[in-house]
């Protein structure tokens, strides 16, 4: 790190942060960055990027000289995450690190605002602030886009344009992003000069990482998510649902059955948001239920096992999921519970990810649970929905729909979805 000409300050805050060697999006992009080069990187969320295009802004910062590094985020919490991180390099340095996001009250981010040195924030409450005209954007050297691709997925693209706009064509673009579509590309075409590309292997160890589902009936799916999150050898879990109202009704029933649980979407207010992520963090709760709002962006450590309550509608948001877990050389574990309503998902993830390879596991007997949403409840007779054979899918190979024409690369001598 010292040969690129890291100053002391920053290398001793490193240094505290038990900081030993770069990861490999650092190791590619560092010389780059501290080289004044735009960049465009293909990397996971959790591999160290913060620090890549963090150290450089630190170390040529200014006091009181005006915003001179902005940082674009998709969502609040990773707009938290961020700036905590850079504050923790920042540590002997006179530097002021704000994020701006919306959810909370805007004067706090107006009064900090004319003190800053570096800015992290979501796009719409930056142009809330650019409308106001209570940012000045014109000092800006260093523009980071992270997560680009997210960003896009949820609908910002415009309003990142805007921004663009606002900042000087004089300055240092960088891209961070875990996939580069079309769109991405694009807009690093258009507003990026000569960027160079790099690509960091995938933070998840799929040699780590075993993939299962379970054939499940829908007014089964509960029992068996509880049962397996009893018995399943587990460190931190996260619940992925596709929709606000189920992530509340499951983590309403995992509390009932006794399970440190904790939902988090975007319908929650910041604040409960940021303390169902502090509890998580701190292990007081180790089952996070949670919509796709918490599956990018957030570098959460020690996840060990993911269940897709539902599956994603989108391909690519199931790949995100399962990325949470087998980081770093430690194990993981994918659980993904299918109903009727999931298969045409299931089979989407299936055929556009062709080296996904998903095991299929004999459902185990389970004790229904007491449903605590007014007006649903398992059924308790246990004798309609016994164990089925493991070449049986869905029971029934004839039906049509699930037969010869369901899921594509199904082996069912190994009870395997794997695409060839």
């Amino acid at each position: 790190m010292r040969k690129l000409g890291i100053t002391e300050e920053i290398l001793k805050a490193l240094k505290d942060e038990k900081f030993e060697k770069p990861t490999e999006i650092q190791e590619k992009s560092m010389p780059l960055v501290m080289a004044g080069k735009d960049v465009v990187a293909m990397s996971a969320t959790g591999s160290g990027k913060t620090l890549a295009f963090g150290i450089k802004m630190l170390q040529h910062a200014e006091k009181g000289k005006g915003i001179q590094a902005l940082i674009l985020t998709p969502t609040r919490e990773l707009a938290e995450q961020v700036a905590g991180a850079i504050n923790k390099f920042a540590k002997y340095r006179q530097i002021s690190i704000i994020a701006v996001y919306g959810g909370v009250s805007i004067n706090p981010q107006i009064e900090q605002l004319p003190r800053a040195e570096i800015v992290v924030g979501t796009p719409g409450r930056i142009l809330d602030h650019i409308g106001r005209r209570t940012i000045d954007l014109s000092k800006v050297k260093t523009l980071v886009l992270d997560e680009a691709d997210r960003m896009l997925d949820m609908g910002f693209i415009d309003d990142v344009e805007k921004i663009i706009r606002h900042c000087p064509k004089d300055r240092q673009t960088l891209m961070f992003s875990a996939t580069i579509p079309g769109d991405i590309a694009q807009l690093a075409r258009k507003y990026m000069k000569n960027p160079a590309r790099i690509e960091a292997e995938s933070y998840v160890d799929p040699k780590k990482l075993a993939q299962v589902y379970y054939d499940v009936p829908e007014n089964l799916k509960l029992s068996l998510l509880i049962h397996l999150l009893k018995h399943e050898h587990a460190g931190l879990a996260m619940v992925f649902c596709n929709t606000q109202n189920t992530t509340d009704f499951v983590a309403r029933n995992l509390k009932h059955n006794k399970l440190k649980a904790m939902a988090i979407h975007g319908g929650f207010s910041q604040a409960k948001r940021s303390k169902a992520m502090e509890m998580f963090h701190s292990q007081d709760i180790n089952v996070l239920v949670c919509t796709d709002v918490a599956a990018r962006g957030l570098d959460i450590q020690g996840v060990s096992h993911i269940y897709n309550y539902d599956i994603p509608k989108e391909a690519k948001q199931y790949i995100h999921r399962i990325g949470r877990t087998a980081r770093a050389g430690n194990e993981g574990k994918a659980i993904n519970l299918l109903s009727e309503k999931d298969h045409d998902n299931f089979n989407r993830v299936i055929r556009e990810h062709r080296d996904v390879l998903i095991k299929k596991e004999e459902r185990p007997h389970v004790e229904r649970v007491q449903i605590t949403a007014a007006g649903i409840e398992e059924r308790h007779s246990s004798g309609h929905y016994g164990h089925r054979g493991s070449n049986d899918f869905h029971g029934d190979q004839g039906s049509g729909r699930f037969g010869h024409q369901g899921f594509r690369g199904h082996n069912r001598s190994r009870g395997s979805f794997h695409s060839r």
